[in-house]
């Protein structure tokens, strides 16, 4: 089978030939620029000192170029857009360094010199005459976001100040994808990953609105959050017009993609933590499930994509309303969290929904196992979850920094030898 091939019949609960391999198809199952850039040395695929793009300035993440996914067998490839989430584009790339050396290219809008105190701040659209919107810290890896939250009244608020940053999608853009959709379609054999953006609800890393120079509304992370209890009404309302528009920018994309999509990512909102899930069930099936289930049901009307969830942490007393709300494919199903036994959860749920990520713990076993822990957790993990299909390996959300070569080593080799249906 090709990849393509591959990926379809295992999110459709079928046996491929072999399960299925993603690395670097979204924001979420993607490797840090830092481990990329080792990652590549250790393979011999490029020669010391060659940069790595670093495709998603947020997370730091690092571009997996068509020669790594060969050497790693990866079978998936990501279509999004042409901006960063600061909203400024990915192109005219200029040479960078992390704090630990390591080579890099960034957009030509990304900002890279330090502050007086070594810190290194983001502007939204590159711009540095507006407050920073984001903040990597003196000898750190990542971005977090700048709280710029604005004073407000509780009960004055304007839902509008919550939709800025979703609007009609321009022809500039749409063009953008219809090359990108080719370009991945005909150009590879692997299966489309498409980020669209402007479909996931709440997602609290979008909150904070990193894109805009001055953002109005609700933008802080404990404001946001306070919003579910003390405010619903106003949640509903911003929810209500996005999902308006949502639906409205499907349409004109699909007109430019078409069925050259094999899953499509609608939701990055986390609805749980190490211990249980953030909300109460009812908050989400009143707040969120009906929007999902909206926007799901638009996309399996009118296409062929598969529907995608990536939500962190104890989701399980969630599952049975992500799969009413018509999601095919969670991720990053995190199984330390209370409640995520793999067995349990593809025993329960494996032939209704499908597990993209779970492969191996990113939190212990990944950056602090040895290679044999790793590949032991990567063969139970094949075992469990390939059964039947219904399984995409990734590691539980992104490759972090400082991860063992040894241990990604061990991992993609036992992935190979031990990967391939009949799973032993």
């Amino acid at each position: 089978m090709n990849s393509r091939e591959r990926v379809n019949r295992a999110i459709n609960h079928q046996e491929p030939d072999r399960i299925p391999v993603d690395l670097g198809g979204s924001a979420v199952t993607g490797m840090h620029v830092s481990v990329v850039y080792a990652l590549r040395q250790a393979l011999a695929l490029d020669p010391p000192g060659r940069p790595v793009k670093v495709i998603e300035p947020y997370q730091m993440l690092g571009e997996i170029e068509p020669d790594l996914r060969e050497a790693l067998g990866v079978d998936v490839v990501e279509l999004s857009g042409s901006k960063t989430m600061f909203g400024f584009e990915k192109a005219r790339w200029k040479p960078w360094k992390l704090f630990d050396g390591t080579p890099v290219l960034v957009p030509e809008k990304f900002n890279t010199d330090p502050s007086p105190s070594g810190d290194i701040f983001m502007f939204p659209q590159g711009d540095s005459t507006v407050p920073p919107c984001a903040r990597m810290p003196k000898g750190g890896y990542f971005f977090d976001a700048v709280d710029r939250q604005a004073e407000f009244r509780w009960s004055e608020l304007d839902p509008e100040d919550n939709l800025e940053e979703f609007s009609s999608i321009s022809d500039e853009e749409l063009s953008y994808l219809r090359r990108e959709a080719d370009n991945l379609y005909y150009g590879t054999d692997k299966a489309i990953l498409a980020s669209f953006g402007g479909t996931s609800f709440g997602d609290i890393a979008l909150v904070p609105g990193l894109n805009l120079k001055h953002p109005k509304g609700i933008r802080g992370v404990k404001e946001w959050y306070m919003l579910s209890t003390l405010r619903p009404d106003y949640l509903a309302s911003v929810f209500e017009r996005q999902c308006e528009i949502a639906i409205m920018n499907l349409e004109k994309i699909h007109k430019v993609v078409g069925e050259k999509v094999t899953a499509v990512f609608v939701s990055g909102t986390d609805f749980g933590t190490q211990i249980g899930p953030i909300m109460s069930r009812e908050n989400y099936v009143k707040l969120y499930k009906p929007y999902h289930r909206r926007v799901n049901s638009w996309i399996h009307e009118n296409t062929g994509w598969k529907t995608f969830i990536h939500s962190c942490g104890s989701v399980e007393a969630f599952l049975k309303d992500f799969i009413e709300a018509g999601f095919d494919i969670l991720n990053p199903v995190q199984t330390t969290a209370k409640n995520m036994d793999p067995r349990t959860l593809k025993d329960k749920y494996g032939s209704m929904i499908a597990f993209w990520g779970g492969g191996v713990d990113t939190q212990t076993t990944l950056p602090f196992g040895t290679p044999e822990q790793v590949s032991w957790q990567v063969r139970e993990r094949l075992r469990i979850f390939g059964k039947g299909g219904g399984f995409v390996f990734n590691t539980v959300h992104n490759i972090q920094p400082k991860v063992p070569i040894q241990n990604l080593l061990a991992m993609y080799k036992t992935i190979k030898e031990f990967g391939s249906y009949p799973i032993r």
